[in-house]
């Protein structure tokens, strides 16, 4: 038996879209950012912030809209990852204006946090923490996995000055989330445009609908 195709598919599912969730963290990760170090009265603040929450609100308003125009869908998100490059280019432009490392995705202190997979400012707020324990390295040369000791790392972040390596720190993980929400978000448009071409948009889908409908 032939099921007929919906006119409204399933949409608005955000909530279980990874790129969504990275960017709400992200999000979340800026506000604090900003209020801790970027000056209040500076329009970098205001920006900051705002292209962080254009990120997540595109992204939830492209998966809601997709119920009646995929094109819709497709500028929303396109929208969304052009925020969070923005967003990518204030952070990389704080750590340069400062002074402050640019730290490679491979850096001890980086791969740390990834392997945390931290899904709060809470979480990210403890790896930072962690970074800057003077208790850091003992633990970690002590660490075991079965019988083999695994040795995480030999001392704290020593690319990063004690003075100022918190936001160093704080803006490196932010970037770190961005750089994998922006390559999340260049697969969901790119999965967009193959659906939107091979489907086409809400008209189409009304068309075939009638057409089966009279058939019928």
């Amino acid at each position: 038996m032939r099921t007929e195709e919906p006119l409204i598919p399933m949409h608005g599912g955000y909530r279980g879209l990874k790129s969504f969730q990275l960017a709400q963290l992200v999000y979340d990760v800026t506000v604090r950012f900003c209020e801790r170090y970027v000056e209040r009265r500076s329009r970098t603040r205001d920006q900051m912030v705002q292209a962080a929450r254009s990120g997540v609100q595109n992204i939830a308003e492209g998966s809601q809209a997709s119920a009646t125009s995929k094109k819709s869908e497709l500028k929303l998100t396109n929208v969304a990852r052009a925020s969070l490059e923005e967003l990518r280019l204030d952070y990389e432009d704080f750590l340069r204006q400062r002074g402050l490392p640019l730290l490679p995705p491979d850096h001890p202190a980086l791969v740390r946090f990834k392997a945390r997979r931290c899904a709060t400012v809470e979480d990210v707020r403890r790896w930072v923490a962690d970074e800057h324990g003077p208790s850091r390295t003992d633990r970690d040369k002590h660490e075991k996995t079965g019988s083999t000791a695994v040795s995480v790392r030999e001392g704290p972040c020593s690319s990063v000055s004690p003075s100022v390596g918190s936001s160093a720190l704080v803006a490196n993980a932010a970037l770190s989330l961005l750089n994998l929400c922006c390559h999340l978000l260049d697969r969901q448009l790119a999965a967009q445009a193959e659906a939107f071409e091979k489907e086409g948009g809400f008209t189409e889908r009304l068309y075939r609908i009638r057409n089966q409908r009279r058939k019928g």
